[in-house]
């Protein structure tokens, strides 16, 4: 039964040119060599069972000063989950999460590695682990159909923070959709010891649809292969380490983080805003650490390891700096720390709400009422058809998650602008005058002085037509014009539609 599973599964992908050719000679038919023999002085180390978390937990340090034999056992799971609000995706996973499970080893371990592949898994994977010497890392050796099992074993002969991933064909396509994670070879004589540690991941999700687009997402080739990600984001998710999924730490506690990029392709600027990396362990090494870093660069298949004390309370927020990543595509965090203030350290108060977007509090608890009225919605359905209520209600609630994160840094989260610079939303004369001007406005941007309730402000407005869904731009101004006193309809999708394809 299991060859029969096994050879339709690599002949369907191989017919569908999914498969490069070679790897497929290689996987689809390796042969299985038996258990190896172990020598003696293996078979007298002690075992144990590998302890494996989801990120952003970390397995406990290690606290032996001896080999082991160690046994991981892996689980490939294709789940759907949440990848940002109103958006879902088809992850394929190891752990059930994205990134995969953290695994903590020492340097001299033998590993009894074992790769499950679930029954209700579509596609056969594989592992390939950074931290193995051999063949493809292991990916050989786990080539494992849907309800299958592989094992093969290997010696951890070099310490460091390696990356682990699928490299079944098409290879972009199954780390795209989440199979990464992060696997720890600590030094013989461990590392020193700190207060948290936590575990983090970038990656970047090729949907077809745009940022924000709601809806099931599929994969989208075209944009693999041009590098043009929708989402960059942290842990698997838009999102994933705000609010009460932030990072936590207290004041003159030691943190830890071990960072790495699963990609496929973008690398990372890796920087957390207030604080300096006291200690740095480049690409993963653990025998040549850097200090007092501002931003470490992480390469694609990359890993690094970060340490740095806290000194201050305050919400300390976690980037790519490569900035529009963060801001616009996901991969921002946050890291809440608590405990006294030290004003000669740091004087004033915390980070500025503008610099978090639509992750800001008041983007936040949106995005709870928003979820509470999806909920309302689904129920009124079954008894009542006629919600359009309901339906502009959530359009004010996703607008304002729009505003949180483009609009009110300008116009400011009272919808009152900045005097003689930007003009007013709120009980504004001219936005009220002309609701189709205002899509205009919001597609192609506007220059020059306009007059607000008598007042005559020359600022720019820049174009949002490539940033915005035409769903985005109806929530927003829906949001806007039932706000700070505005009294207005709702805007509907198809209004913008036809706007954004008139021909000037």
């Amino acid at each position: 039964m299991k060859t029969s599973r096994l050879f339709p599964a690599t002949a369907l992908l191989s017919l569908l040119g999914l498969l490069n050719p070679s790897l497929t000679a290689q996987e689809g038919t390796a042969q299985t060599k038996g258990l190896v023999p172990l020598p003696v002085t293996v078979l007298d180390m002690p075992v144990e069972q590998a302890v494996l978390t989801p990120a952003p937990n970390v397995p406990p340090p290690l606290k032996r000063k001896y080999a082991a034999r160690v046994i991981v056992n892996l689980e490939v799971r294709e789940v759907v989950k949440r990848l940002a609000d109103g958006v879902e995706y088809t992850f394929w996973t190891y752990g059930g999460s994205v990134p995969g499970s953290f695994i903590r080893i020492r340097e001299g371990d033998v590993v009894e590695f074992h790769l499950n592949n679930h029954p209700s898994s579509k596609l056969p994977h594989n592992i390939d682990l950074h931290a193995v010497t051999g063949p493809g890392g292991g990916a050989a050796s786990t080539f494992t159909a849907p309800g299958h099992s592989s094992q093969f074993t290997f010696q951890a002969l070099n310490p460091g923070l390696f990356v682990y991933h699928c490299a079944t064909a098409p290879v972009p396509m199954h780390i795209g959709s989440g199979m990464y994670g992060l696997i720890l070879v600590e030094p013989k004589d461990g590392l020193p010891p700190v207060d948290q540690e936590y575990y983090v991941m970038q990656g970047e999700f090729y949907t077809t649809g745009k940022y924000g687009e709601e809806g099931l997402q599929s994969f989208d080739m075209g944009k693999a292969i041009d590098e043009r990600p929708p989402y960059i984001v942290f842990n698997g998710a838009v999102g994933s380490l705000v609010g009460d999924k932030a990072l936590t730490a207290s004041v003159g506690q030691r943190v830890r983080i071990y960072f790495g990029v699963g990609g496929p392709n973008v690398t990372s600027s890796f920087h957390i805003i207030g604080e300096i990396f006291d200690t740095v362990y480049p690409e993963g090494g653990l025998s040549l650490p850097n200090r007092n870093v501002q931003t470490t660069l992480v390469p694609s298949g990359g890993a690094v390891a970060v340490e740095f004390k806290v000194d201050v309370p305050g919400t300390f927020i976690l980037v790519d700096h490569s900035l529009t990543r963060a801001f616009n595509k996901g991969a921002l965090g946050m890291l809440k720390v608590t405990g006294p203030e030290n004003r000669i350290v740091y004087s004033g108060k915390e980070i500025d709400a503008v610099y978090l977007g639509a992750q800001a509090d008041a983007g936040s608890e949106s995005a709870k009422r928003e979820a509470a009225l999806k909920t309302r919605i689904a129920a009124e359905i079954k008894s009542n058809p006629t919600i359009a209520g309901l339906t502009k209600e959530m359009q004010i609630e996703k607008g304002q998650q729009v505003y949180m994160g483009l609009c009110f840094a300008c116009h400011q989260p009272d919808g009152k602008g900045l005097p003689g610079a930007f003009p007013p939303l709120a009980l504004s004369d001219f936005l009220q005058a002309d609701h189709e001007r205002a899509v205009r406005i919001i597609l192609k941007g506007l220059t020059g002085p306009v007059t607000v309730n008598g007042q005559t402000f020359n600022s720019a407005m820049p174009p949002q037509e490539a940033v915005l869904t035409d769903a985005q731009i109806a929530d927003v101004l829906t949001f806007v014009l039932n706000s700070w006193g505005n009294k207005g309809d709702a805007l509907s999708t198809a209004q913008v539609k036809a706007i954004r394809n008139e021909n000037h």
